[in-house]
């Protein structure tokens, strides 16, 4: 049984190790300091005796090394080997996982009913999912962001320990459950993993990853985005590192270009915007009136004609909907105007017919919508002072010559 040191030692990048035992691909050595992929954190990158890996797994308890693809390993048992590790690609990861719990002692800080649910770590960002009593918000957001850097500004220490199962589960405020006991538990023996001082922890959690020996060496921490997979379940996706970097300069960038455009200081975007919807709120319903205005006078202006006995105005309307000509088309008829009823064909690619009576008119407007979809096809309905029908198969002047003529 071979397992990584990697945990215990996560600043090793070169190891001397002897080959145990070879299968195809396959390496198992005596020792090693890779870090095989357990509870979210990805599996090391690197080589051994310069035989790139493709991936590193644990099986029935040794550390298995899949070599590339590519790879012709010339290894067998008791040949002596070199291992390298990327490091760049640990270094990430060994921030990224330290940042994850960073993160989760901010939200320690905000959240009632904590609870932890998993976390991965990617090639360009870190997700955390948390149980909480109630979603985060916006506001929330901010709030881990800046205490999970104010953590990092802080530079404190990052420490580790094996306990027992029993010693660790009595640990104050520690973070436990089955999906953090995965990379933690060897042999009944569970490691714990200790942001900040043992006597005022900023987070104590059991923990099988790599970690960087202060927060200082983590960097920059910026949250990108929330959602909820499940419920009662909160992710939280972050980056540390370039994306961490290029992220905030984004966002700054945004700032300052939104600023400029609003005439405005950065701080005080909010009232500018605030500012802004007001405006665009107030001429949209001055739009919305004047829209409303044209149409009426449009359907004042249709030509009228006397169709059983009833006065109507009937003609076709362009760059209009049924909605919008609901309450022009009614306010048109009745004893205040000079028709009893009116008929709108919408002229476009998608005809249709609004059709408005007066209540004491012996008109009614359902059974002429009625009438012109049995001719021309769609469909509609309605009462006897309103109703509307689409889908017409016809052109639009032919229905308005049709209703004059019925």
């Amino acid at each position: 049984m071979t397992a990584s040191r990697a945990p215990a030692e996560p600043t090793v990048r070169e190891f001397e190790a002897t080959v145990d035992r070879v299968d195809g691909r396959e390496v198992v050595l005596d020792e090693t300091y890779f870090y095989a992929e357990s509870g979210g954190q990805p599996a090391d990158r690197g080589t051994v005796d310069g035989h790139l890996v493709a991936d590193v797994t644990e099986r029935d308890g040794d550390v298995v090394h899949v070599l590339d693809p590519d790879a012709d390993p010339d290894l067998a048992p008791g040949d002596e080997v070199t291992g390298l590790i990327d490091d760049a690609f640990r270094t990430y990861c060994a921030r990224a996982h330290t940042a994850s719990h960073v993160l989760y002692g901010a939200a320690r800080r905000i959240a009632e009913d904590l609870g932890y649910a998993g976390f991965d770590i990617s090639e360009t960002k870190v997700r955390v999912d948390l149980t909480t009593a109630e979603p985060l918000d916006d506001g929330d957001l901010i709030e881990l962001e800046r205490l999970a850097n104010r953590a990092v500004w802080d530079s404190l220490p990052v420490s580790w320990e094996i306990h027992s199962a029993e010693e660790a589960r009595d640990v104050d405020g520690i973070a436990f459950n089955t999906k953090t006991e995965e990379g933690a538990m060897s042999g009944g023996a569970v490691r714990v993993v200790t942001v900040g001082e043992a006597d005022d922890p900023w987070d104590v959690a059991a923990c099988g990853g790599t970690h960087v020996e202060n927060t200082a060496d983590i960097g920059p921490i910026a949250v990108l985005d929330r959602s909820n997979p499940g419920e009662g379940v909160t992710r939280v996706e972050f980056a540390v590192g370039p994306t961490a970097i290029d992220e905030i300069g984004a966002v700054h960038a945004a700032a300052l270009d939104a600023a400029t455009t609003l005439d405005a200081r950065v701080g005080d975007l909010p009232d500018a915007v605030s500012r802004l919807l007001e405006e665009a709120d107030r001429l949209e319903a001055d739009l919305r009136e004047a829209r409303g205005e044209l149409l009426a006078a449009r359907l004042r202006d249709l030509p009228t004609t006397e169709v059983d006995g009833a006065r109507w105005a009937i003609g076709t309307v362009a760059d209009a909907d049924p909605n919008e000509l609901r309450e022009p088309a009614t306010e048109a008829v009745g004893s205040d105007t000079a028709v009893d009823a009116l008929a709108a064909v919408g002229a476009g690619d998608a005809p249709f017919v609004v059709v408005a009576a007066a209540g004491d008119a012996a008109v009614d407007a359902g059974d002429v919508v009625g009438a012109v979809t049995d001719e021309f096809g769609g469909g509609g309905g309605g009462g006897p002072t309103f109703a509307q029908g689409g889908g017409l198969d016809a052109d639009p002047d032919a229905v308005a010559a049709w209703l004059r003529e019925r």
